[in-house]
Parts: C-alpha cells; sequence; structure tokens
C-alpha cells in the first residue's frame, strides 16, 4: 500500500538546513494497523504530510497503492490523494455552522459526487460511526468522542484505502479514546489501511505494528516491545 525507500526531507533557508527525514525506509502492506510512535521533533509530522501527498519531498522514493508519487504535478497529487486517502486530525476540524449530514458531504462535493450517490455515502458512514441517528446535529451538541466519529464519518465517505491518523484520541480522555480506537479497529477489519501517530503507548501496543521514529528514521518496534513501553507507561503513571 505504501513503500518509501531512502526518502530524506530536507527544509533550507539562506542560513541553514535541517534534515527532517534521512534514510527513511518504511513498507506498508494493504490492510495492516500502524502505529507510528517517537518523541516531539522525531519527524512523525513531516512522514506523515509526506505520506498524505501534503508536502514534497527532497529525495528516495515514494510509492502509494502502485503509483511512484516522484515527478507528479499538483493536479495529479490531488487526484491521488482524493481517490486513496483519508485524513483524522487531533483537532477534529468540524465546521461549526454545519450539521453532520453536511460537515460530511463537504469533502464529497469536492470530489463531484452526485447529490443522491453523496446521500448514500454520507447516511453509510454516519451508520458506521453510530451517529446515523444524529446527522442533523450540530457539532457543538456533540461529546469530544462524538465529534471524532463524525471526523472519521468524513473520512469514511471518500472510501478511502488508507486512512491517515494525527493523534486522533489526543484530545479525549481515556474511555472516549478507547471507544475512537475500537473504532478504528473495525474500521481496519473491514479492509482499510490505517497509518496512526500517537504518543499513547496503550493505544499502539494495539495495533499489528509498531513504527518507531527517532531522528528522522525508523525503528520497527516488535509488539512485545510495544507492549512493555505500555506496561512501563502504565506503571508511571501510577506511581
Amino acid at each position: 500500500m505504501l513503500r518509501m525507500n531512502n526518502l530524506s526531507k530536507v527544509y533550507r533557508t539562506h542560513m541553514i538546513e535541517t534534515h527532517a527525514l534521512r534514510g527513511f525506509d518504511i513498507h506498508v502492506k494493504e490492510g495492516e494497523f500502524v502505529a507510528v510512535t517517537g518523541p516531539s521533533g522525531s519527524g512523525k509530522t513531516t512522514f506523515l504530510n509526506i505520506a498524505g501527498l501534503l508536502e514534497e519531498f527532497t529525495g528516495g522514493e515514494y510509492w502509494l497503492d502502485g503509483v511512484d508519487v516522484r515527478g507528479l504535478d499538483d493536479n495529479a497529487r490531488s487526484r491521488l490523494r482524493n481517490e486513496k486517502l483519508g485524513f483524522i486530525f487531533q483537532g477534529f476540524n468540524l465546521i461549526p455552522d454545519l450539521n453532520l449530514f453536511d460537515n460530511v458531504d463537504v469533502p464529497l462535493r469536492y470530489r463531484g459526487f452526485g447529490g443522491a450517490e453523496r446521500k448514500r455515502r454520507i447516511e453509510q458512514a454516519l451508520t458506521q460511526v453510530g451517529l446515523a441517528s444524529r446527522m442533523k446535529h450540530y457539532p457543538a451538541e456533540l461529546s469530544g468522542g462524538q465529534q471524532q466519529r463524525v471526523a472519521i464519518a468524513r473520512a469514511l465517505a471518500g472510501s478511502p484505502k488508507l486512512l491517515l491518523a494525527d493523534e486522533p484520541t489526543g484530545n479525549l480522555d481515556s474511555q472516549m479514546a478507547r471507544g475512537v480506537m475500537e473504532l478504528l479497529e473495525e474500521i481496519n477489519a473491514g479492509g482499510t489501511t490505517i497509518l496512526m501517530v500517537t504518543h499513547d503507548p496503550e493505544l499502539a501496543a494495539r495495533a499489528h505494528r509498531n513504527v518507531h521514529i527517532i531522528d528522522g528514521q525508523v525503528s520497527d518496534l516488535t509488539p512485545e516491545t510495544a507492549r512493555s513501553l505500555a506496561a512501563a507507561a502504565a506503571s508511571a503513571a501510577t506511581a
């Protein structure tokens, strides 16, 4: 689904250059659920932006679902992003003046779907996240967990093959976070590949695989190591 070989990203100013990613190698198979962890400033956000075709890279290779991303112009990148990718952010990014139905509808309008097809997709997505009965409600009438479910529905309505989630539980309490994680696991079980950036070792341990980023490079963690980190974090929190 996603393959990066020897990828690099350098930010240059007239004074300095910063290597955000270097020798970056990752291969995510179709249907995987991969958690991406690492300290602040390690390159996680840069990696996710490049994976989402929101940012260009300096060198190396990036293949997305069999398509070589190098050299694509802006229009081709936008088409590929719309066809293949869905995004979930820590901030729900819902439009407060629109109800749930219309919030999910916004990106579908940009993709040019007809009214009947958009309605089918919106209702299906909101049903999948358990909010079909509240589609005429507004974001302010929902809890944080419910708002994140709307954001997930908005991503699902486009039928993405790869879902990119950036700290999707970062603004939620532990109970809401577990609920969102369970929903993501259900979506993954349905065949959608998921890449999730998280600082929560407990949630990361529930993914199929952990990719740890340090100084712009990848270090895969075994499930056993991920569970050990989660246990250590839980122990520290209760100490």
